[in-house]
């Protein structure tokens, strides 16, 4: 079965074992001429189940049930990414979110309340808020600034779109009891950007990788927020990447 699809300006063919991959992808659609082509095949299927075993195994987890299909929708999203390497794009986890045009991506451990964060940011900016992905966007990263891109790998709640906006700032998120935010330094950010970064296991994708991380922390303004999961947690958000604008 096969597919164009365009992903952050880049048109790609996508041929798979199961048709799942491609309703994922239907409104990425695209008539361009493939610039890349992303194949999969059982093998790649029986990697990703065996690397999801082995990382519930080390977290003290049972092993979920996931279908073949859903499986081949995490390898074409991993072959994606290494070809997208080579147009200084990355993938990156976190929940990306526009106001006014404007990208903010907060990123954090799992579990501590991202998309919580997110939809807070909606619910307080109403129509002026717009998700660009809630769990796996893109990063274009250029010697001038950062463009965030949706993706059809949006998370549990499918929060995306098929849209871009210029990123102003990553911040990282972190619980707290009261609400803070602070400006934070590109080397106290790193451990976290690169965590958080699409890792290959291939030393030349994985070299690239590191070397955009790094372009990640120097591109974009990087914040550390302490909140509480209310609506006062977005204007303090707001305001500390805003100079201390009002909403």
């Amino acid at each position: 079965m096969k597919g164009i699809y365009c992903f952050a300006g880049h048109p790609v063919e996508i041929e798979s074992v199961f048709p799942q991959i491609h309703e994922l992808c239907a409104v990425y659609r695209s008539d361009g001429r493939p610039e890349y082509a992303v194949r999969t095949t059982r093998g790649d299927i029986d990697y990703e189940r065996e690397k999801s075993n082995a990382e519930s195994f080390f977290e003290g987890r049972e092993p979920p049930c996931y279908s073949d299909a859903y499986l081949e929708t995490l390898a074409v999203y991993r072959k994606l990414a290494e070809c997208l390497l080579d147009e200084h794009i990355l993938l990156f986890h976190g929940s990306a979110i526009a106001v006014d045009g404007i990208a903010y991506l907060f990123t954090a451990k799992s579990g501590t309340g991202k998309s919580t964060h997110t939809r807070l940011w909606r619910e307080v900016f109403g129509p002026r808020a717009v998700m660009i992905n809630d769990d796996k966007p893109l990063l274009k990263i250029g010697e001038r600034g950062v463009t965030v891109y949706g993706t059809p790998w949006d998370g549990k709640h499918r929060l995306s779109g098929n849209i871009s906006a210029p990123l102003k700032a990553v911040c990282i998120l972190e619980r707290g009891v009261r609400n803070r935010i602070f400006p934070i330094s590109a080397r106290e950010a790193w451990p976290m950007l690169l965590q958080q970064s699409n890792r290959p296991q291939k030393p030349d994708k994985l070299k690239k990788t590191i070397q955009m991380a790094d372009a990640l922390a120097h591109r974009v303004l990087l914040y550390r927020l302490y909140c509480n999961m209310s609506p006062d947690a977005v204007k303090t958000a707001w305001a500390g990447m805003n100079e201390g604008a009002r909403k």
